[in-house]
Formats: C-alpha cells, structure tokens, sequence
C-alpha cells in the first residue's frame, strides 16, 4: 500500500501496475511524448500524489527515474518552500512535453520562482520558453496577493516574443496576454490594447496571438464579470 512512507522505487512500482498501452496510444494524440509514458492519466497521478504526500527529497528521485508519470508525481509531491532556482533550472533542461511543462510552471509560480521568467524566455528552447509564459498565464489566476502591476509589467516580455511561430511557444504567449487580460478591470485594458495592436501586427504569429486574445478579451461574458 503506498502512502507517505513509499520511496521513489515503491511509488514507481505502483505507477507500473497501473500501466495502460491503449492509453498512451490516445495520449499521443494529443501531442504528449509517450516514448517514457506508462499512460496513467493526471487525474490517477493526482490521486497517487495525494496519498504520497509531498516530499522534496524523493521528488527529486521521481524525476530522475524519467518516466512521464513518475515525473508528473515529482513535480505534484515537491515542496515549493524547498524548490531551488537551481533545481528548476535543472529540470527544465529536460522538458520535452508541453503538460510537463504547464505542471512545472504551476509549482516554479507557488515556490515564487518569478526571477527565471526572463531567464526562461530569453533561451532558445522551445519548452523552456513556453515555460516562461506558463509561469506568467499561471501567476495571473493563482497569485491574487501580487499587485496587478506586478503582472502588466509582463507585458513587454510578452510582445518582445510574440513574434516565435513556434507551437508551444505561441500558444503559450498567447494564454499569458489572455490570462492576464482577464485578471481584472486594472489588467484588462492594457493587455486588450496590446491584443488589439498585435492584430495588425504584419507578423502572422504576432497577428494569430493578438487576435485569438482580443475575440477572448472583448468577450461580452469577461466584460460583464469585470463591471
């Protein structure tokens, strides 16, 4: 029975018996690399992460192992308090899977991490610069304690890279300009300004990012909730 006492070996060889070939199958699909996947979906490894508990010392373990879920299950049961810009830097030199990367952004936002957002977005690897702007996307909904200042001042940072074409890079850009736009009435009307000046960008990955976030931020729905 795994709980908190499970080390990495145990929790690995409970992730193993839980194993589904047709699940990675669909996982693929989606655009998950499954070539180290035991295709347990996230739900099940949150589920395993709440009886494990978090643990710093074998979440490092976990990682190591470069299994999918295994790496899923570090970075669920990691301490943020304990989170090291150094460790971060470490693993995101192995990022190579777009929900990878958005849970990993999710614990850097909680261990307060903010100084390798630029760090992040300045190199040249596709998942380490999504990462930077699912750091920003995610601080925008889950750090209400930051001043909305501390968000706008992303901006910049956003339109200085939204000019990258690349898949997981634009789609992020693009979901760190929605969600701050939508953070609050402060937020909203420099980030829609920004969407509706990248729409007639005469770059088409700029243009693709400022008009999908201005259908999004002249919503009347998100309008309506910001009165």
């Amino acid at each position: 029975m795994i709980g908190p006492s499970s080390d990495a070996a145990e929790l690995i060889a409970y992730l193993q018996t839980l194993r589904s070939e047709e699940n990675v199958a669909a996982m693929a699909r989606y655009g998950i690399v499954t070539d180290r996947a035991l295709g347990i979906f996230n739900p099940d490894v949150r589920t395993v992460a709440r009886r494990a508990k978090k643990d710093h010392f074998r979440a490092k373990e976990l990682w190591r192992s470069d299994i999918r879920e295994a790496r899923l299950l570090a970075l669920y049961t990691a301490e943020p308090k304990r989170l090291t810009m150094e460790e971060a830097r470490h693993w995101a030199n192995d990022f190579n899977s777009w929900e990878i990367v958005d849970c990993a952004a999710d614990l850097f936002v909680e261990a307060g991490l903010d100084e390798l957002i630029r760090e992040f977005a300045a190199d040249e690897r596709e998942f380490v610069r999504r990462t930077a702007f699912a750091m920003i996307a995610g601080a925008a909904v889950h750090r209400k304690e930051d001043p909305d200042a501390a968000l706008l001042a992303w901006l910049p940072l956003i339109e200085a890279h939204s000019g990258d074409s690349r898949n997981f890079v634009r789609k992020a850009v693009n979901w760190a300009l929605r969600n701050v736009g939508k953070r609050s009435r402060t937020c909203h009307a420099p980030a829609l300004a920004l969407a509706k000046s990248m729409a007639e960008s005469p770059d088409k990955t700029a243009r693709w990012i400022g008009k999908d976030a201005v259908r999004e931020l002249a919503g009347e729905n998100l309008l309506a909730r910001l009165k």
